[in-house]
């Protein structure tokens, strides 16, 4: 069998092939520590960061970003995810579900692979190739929330068939505690006393009412 073999530029073809073999050995790396459909999880300064492994040395994850809101270039919108681009994805609730080499997805960080499998024991993992998949169908732009849908939402309806963020109720819990307990409540008793004392004359019945009234819904919530 004979091929058409391009009598120019050799050098650059041999190079190529060498960058070929090069990738191939540095992606079948990851294939050994990783099987395709694995949750893949790397912490982050304040939070969880989690991916879907798809083979190859390609993790699909879901991050905030304003960029294919912008623009539909695909070049654009696969470049790295700068801060600004992040914090207007989720003060605009626009995220990108997108596929990343292993490196730019762990930045640096160490990487567990299946941590959640251990405590949602009451949803087993679903196929690796099934989770792989529904990885893969979500790719591109969609509406993301801090609390509601993120990278763990994602990961978890990706794995185990049911969309739920452990960091989510973790927060809710804090934030609950804080707000409903006893210490804020009599803050907030003192600072609804001082203002009607400070303001009196200016207040209308419905506002003295809340004054009074919130703190004491917190106080009975605590």
């Amino acid at each position: 069998m004979f091929y058409n073999i391009p009598q120019y530029n050799w050098t650059v073809k041999l190079g190529e092939k060498k960058s070929k073999q090069e990738e191939e050995v540095h992606e079948s790396k990851y294939d050994l520590q990783f099987r395709r459909g694995d949750l893949l999880e790397v912490p982050r300064t304040l939070f969880i960061h989690f991916g879907i492994y798809l083979g190859g040395g390609r993790v699909a994850h879901f991050i905030p970003d304003i960029m294919p809101v912008i623009s539909s270039d695909p070049k654009k919108i696969q470049t790295m995810v700068t801060n600004t681009r992040l914090i207007l994805g989720v003060i605009l609730k626009r995220g990108s579900v997108r596929v990343d080499s292993v490196e730019d997805f762990a930045y640096g960080s160490e990487i567990l692979v299946n941590p959640t499998d251990k405590v949602c024991s009451s949803h087993p993992p679903l196929d690796p190739e099934t989770v792989a998949l529904r990885a893969e169908r979500l790719k591109g732009q969609v509406p993301y929330s801090l609390l509601w849908f993120n990278c763990e939402h994602y990961v978890m309806y990706c794995r185990y068939g049911t969309s739920m963020s452990f960091q989510t109720f973790q927060f809710c819990k804090t934030v609950r505690k804080l707000v409903l307990s006893r210490v804020i409540a009599k803050v907030m008793w003192l600072l609804g006393a001082g203002l009607v004392l400070y303001v009196h004359a200016a207040l209308s019945p419905c506002t003295l009412l809340l004054l009074v009234l919130v703190p004491f819904l917190v106080w009975m919530a605590s």
